[in-house]
């Protein structure tokens, strides 16, 4: 038994300063989660978390108070048994429904108490969230996931079948558990960083073992992104991966104009161009740099979004992000979706790493994803009672129980 006795939702804000997590739209970030945290009749806490940059995350924790009150007295297994049902009533809730649906400030509420719910079912049965994962059947996994609006694409019958079809060769792909899972590193760059430390950074990144690593443009001046590109390509070297991201920062015709010009450093992806809510627009733009790929989700609210994005067949990486849309359940969904059409999950880390190295591993284990890279910033690792350990540009595979996502502060 882990009955929920009591609830509580905090604001937890990380001033990160000297540049650090700046990009073309988000010049001073504060790294900030709306933290729920339910306690069981076991001493137990399950804590989730969604991320925002600061002001407004006092919304984001109204809103998940409103959802993790109506938890209060229920067992967690009953409540995951059939969770897919439960977050469709919590998003559909008459009223509250109005304020998204399913997106903005009660999409992330939902993701931070949902969240919060995979953590403690995790720890109350004493093993990591991976794990979890993994020991669920196909049809205990499909009940916690909301396919509502994804019939046309993905049923229930085609998400069990695509679980099934992997079942018998899971055992080929669990030697990522022991060799763990690449990692890359997306701070030797952020916007604000001048020139000379995003050299020293690529170094320091080649020599700590990725293999991988990410540029942030957009500027006003475009002649210093192609500069900064260069520069990174340089100090790089040609074998290892060069993302850009631009944070949403171009219009469309911006971006017809510069991204051409950025192919001379050979990206692995081009990371949201323009406005994530320009399917279209996408789609134009990837027709015309292609063969270079884009990566887009991270501001990406929900699954309805995502399957038009596939639809439109113009994203040649999903960067999906259980602390943005509404938590693991809706995560699990749209990897079920991406892996039907053939493109490649790679999580945005809002949560640092900390949820999502559980996560990929399920997705190749039980998906079959081949291996790309996960997501790797540094800037919170003090705040975590167990953070992600990253060795030789690799994530380690996790060991506690639950999802690695316990603040210290809060914490008894």
């Amino acid at each position: 038994m882990s009955v929920i006795i009591r609830t509580s939702i905090r604001d937890a804000r990380f001033p990160l300063g000297s540049g650090h997590g700046s990009d073309a739209i988000h010049q001073d970030p504060v790294y900030s989660y709306a933290a729920t945290l339910l306690r069981d009749d076991g001493g137990r806490t399950g804590s989730g978390l969604a991320f925002t940059l600061g002001e407004g995350n006092q919304l984001v924790c109204a809103a998940a108070e409103f959802y993790a009150r109506q938890l209060v007295g229920q067992d967690i297994e009953e409540i995951m048994a059939g969770f897919g049902g439960r977050q469709k009533a919590m998003a559909d809730a008459h009223q509250f429904r109005w304020l998204g649906p399913h997106k903005g400030v009660v999409q992330l509420a939902l993701a931070s108490v949902t969240n919060a719910c995979w953590d403690l079912w995790a720890k109350s049965r004493s093993v990591p969230l991976w794990r979890l994962l993994l020991d669920l059947s196909p049809e205990q996994l499909v009940a916690t996931l909301d396919l509502s609006y994804l019939e046309d694409e993905l049923t229930r019958e085609q998400a069990l079948a695509l679980l099934r079809d992997f079942l018998p060769t899971r055992a080929e792909r669990e030697d990522v558990l022991a060799a763990g899972y690449p990692g890359y590193d997306t701070s030797v760059g952020w916007f604000n960083y001048p020139d000379d430390q995003v050299r020293e950074n690529c170094r320091r990144a080649v020599a700590a073992g990725f293999a991988a690593m990410k540029l942030k443009v957009g500027s006003p001046d475009s002649e210093r992104d192609i500069r900064r590109a260069h520069l990174v390509r340089e100090v790089a070297g040609s074998h290892v991966r060069v993302m850009l991201d631009a944070n949403q920062q171009w219009t469309l015709p911006q971006a017809l104009a510069i991204c051409p010009r950025l192919r001379a450093i050979d990206p692995f992806w081009i990371e949201e161009p323009t406005h994530p809510d320009d399917v279209l627009g996408h789609r134009t733009l990837a027709a015309a740099i292609a063969p270079v790929r884009l990566a887009l989700g991270e501001h990406v609210p929900n699954r309805v979004v995502f399957k038009n994005y596939l639809q439109a067949k113009c994203a040649g990486f999903m960067q999906v992000d259980a602390v943005r849309v509404g938590g693991v359940s809706e995560f699990l969904a749209v990897s079920l979706l991406c892996r039907k059409f053939g493109v490649p999950v790679v999580p945005h880390v809002g949560d640092m790493g900390q949820l999502h190295q559980h996560l990929v591993l399920f997705n190749r284990i039980a998906l079959g994803d081949d291996i790309v890279f996960l997501e790797h910033i540094p800037h919170l690792r003090e705040y975590f009672v167990h953070p992600a350990i990253v060795q030789g540009g690799v994530y380690q595979t996790p060991a506690e129980p639950g999802s690695s996502c316990d603040l210290k502060e809060y914490l008894p």
